[in-house]
């Protein structure tokens, strides 16, 4: 799988289809990478909002903690939405194997390549109103697809492995989730660590998605590429 979030401007006009007077396009995400994004999306919000309350706690209801299960209901959300995360991630990597190439691009960064690190510097300058080039990339550009892979696909994996190792404390020694997660407890032994940094875990999520609205709507403003490209597949350039 080899990069190809930047292409020359040969490869990207090769690419592209007539859409219309004045519009080009190309088909870009397939429908399983599309599903698992707002499914995906879903399942954050979910996490993020009940893991919140786990973490700051809940207001103080009348009555007999029997008489209600208002919390009770709070860490059945969060697990469900879990469990809906690492299912979806674990099926996104597969697509990645077997979709296009821009399927596999949050997963596979040339990190090791000069001229990879010299698209993100440029289009860092172009983030930064310090470059008014256009963006016509057809899949994530460079700068994108580091951010997906730092902030998005390697936090997402470090959420997904203490979550459930924090679930296998409650679950018993025997779970299936101990068996296979319980190893975190021998790098931090206070639970209490493993706790903190899932916590900070979800303030990076959210950081990363509060930037990841903020570029795709610029970049529907800048560049004149439609954000429906998540709904329908298909990335429009207006010229």
């Amino acid at each position: 799988m080899r990069n190809e979030a930047r292409q020359p401007p040969a490869a990207v006009d090769a690419a592209l289809t007539e859409r219309g007077i004045g519009h080009r396009g190309a088909y870009v995400y397939d429908a399983p990478v599309r599903l698992w994004h707002w499914v995906n999306a879903a399942a954050i919000l979910m996490l993020a909002l009940t893991g919140y309350l786990i973490g700051t706690g809940t207001p103080a209801m009348s009555g007999q903690a029997s008489g209600n299960f208002l919390f009770g209901y709070i860490r059945l959300a969060h697990f469900s939405a879990g469990y809906v995360l690492s299912v979806g991630f674990v099926l996104r990597i597969y697509s990645a194997l077997i979709g296009n190439r821009h399927a596999a691009q949050i997963f596979c960064v040339p990190l090791w390549r000069g001229c990879f690190w010299h698209e993100v510097h440029q289009e860092i300058r172009r983030y930064g109103f310090l470059a008014v080039e256009p963006d016509r990339s057809v899949g994530h550009n460079p700068l994108a697809q580091l951010a997906m892979f730092l902030m998005f696909t390697q936090t997402i994996t470090f959420m997904i492995v203490t979550g459930f190792a924090l679930y296998g404390q409650g679950a018993g020694s025997e779970s299936w989730q101990d068996r296979l997660f319980g190893w975190v407890f021998s790098i931090w032994p206070n639970s209490q660590d493993v706790h903190t940094w899932h916590h900070l875990g979800l303030w990076v999520i959210l950081v990363f998605v509060l930037v990841h609205i903020y570029a795709v709507i610029r970049e529907d403003i800048m560049s004149r590429r439609s954000i429906s490209s998540m709904i329908s597949g298909e990335r429009e350039f207006r010229d």
